[in-house]
């Protein structure tokens, strides 16, 4: 994760100005929400809504339009938490747990008195497994267990769409428009080349988000070391945070909108892909 002292296009919660307590120039709304049918209502849930502006360049690299994000965000006191806390769950989870010692009863050999109790000038010693002895037990050592911890679906949703906001008003993200036909064939140098025509710089790390991502663009841009190429079914925490620039795609824009936007209205499909996609990770990790 990105320090302090990143640049001002990096989407590092901790150097963004979403996170920080200055005024910003984006119009917010924010919407209370709270439990009815209980006798007292504690302090109501606060959303809120920031409008980003980002600019279309088109394959050749020149502006061709305008887009906007309008997602949920967490409002600036609980930005940091609410961050914070997602990605920290989603790195503890990944943490297989296989970590595991052998205490001094779990030691082969050992069962016979090294020597006797006296006239040796040596301290005594009943046992060679002692942990005080090369190839003993191991005391307080590590044992497999399970590091998983939970996090509720909304407040999942909402630190992704707060980290995704806070690139967008930082200047840390651009639209392309498609081109997943653009490329007749796997070439890394000329996906190099259409990264600098759009303003990116292979040594900064950059993310892309699109719909479905091409054989040819995969191939041209998998040995580029700090790229990363998602789609909605891979699109994690980790790594809009890690990264110096987000790459949209006008579908991306309507998806994030779509998903996250203000007006989202969560489904039991979307729950049940969330629920899958959470257990291939965890196999995944397994494995």
């Amino acid at each position: 994760m990105a320090s302090s002292a990143t640049a001002a296009n990096s989407l590092s919660f901790f150097s963004s100005s979403l996170f920080l307590s200055s005024s910003h120039q984006f119009p917010k709304t924010y919407i209370s929400v709270s439990k009815f049918g209980s006798g007292r209502v504690s302090k109501p849930l606060s959303v809120a809504s920031q409008l980003a502006t980002l600019p279309i360049i088109s394959f050749e690299g020149e502006k061709v339009g305008e887009t906007y994000l309008d997602l949920k965000t967490a409002p600036e006191d609980t930005a940091r938490a609410v961050v914070h806390r997602a990605i920290v769950t989603d790195l503890q989870n990944k943490r297989r747990g296989t970590a595991s010692t052998l205490t001094r009863g779990e030691v082969r050999g050992g069962g016979i008195k090294p020597y006797s109790q006296k006239k040796t000038g040596h301290a005594r010693r009943g046992s060679q497994r002692t942990p005080l002895r090369p190839g003993g037990g191991v005391v307080f050592g590590p044992k497999p267990r399970d590091w998983s911890i939970k996090i509720n679906r909304k407040e999942k949703r909402l630190a992704i769409s707060t980290a995704i906001s806070s690139a967008a008003t930082s200047e840390g993200a651009i639209v392309v428009e498609e081109f997943g036909d653009k490329f007749g064939k796997p070439k890394t140098k000329d996906f190099l080349a259409a990264m600098e025509r759009w303003g990116l710089d292979p040594k900064e790390k950059a993310m892309f988000l699109m719909m479905d991502v091409e054989e040819n663009v995969a191939k041209s841009s998998r040995n580029i070391g700090t790229l990363r190429m998602l789609t909605p079914r891979t699109l994690n925490l980790f790594d809009i945070l890690n990264s110096d620039k987000l790459v949209l795609t006008p579908a991306a824009v309507e998806f994030l909108n779509a998903r996250y936007g203000v007006d989202a209205v969560e489904t039991e499909e979307e729950d049940e892909d969330e629920d899958e996609d959470s257990t291939e990770g965890s196999e995944e990790a397994a494995e």
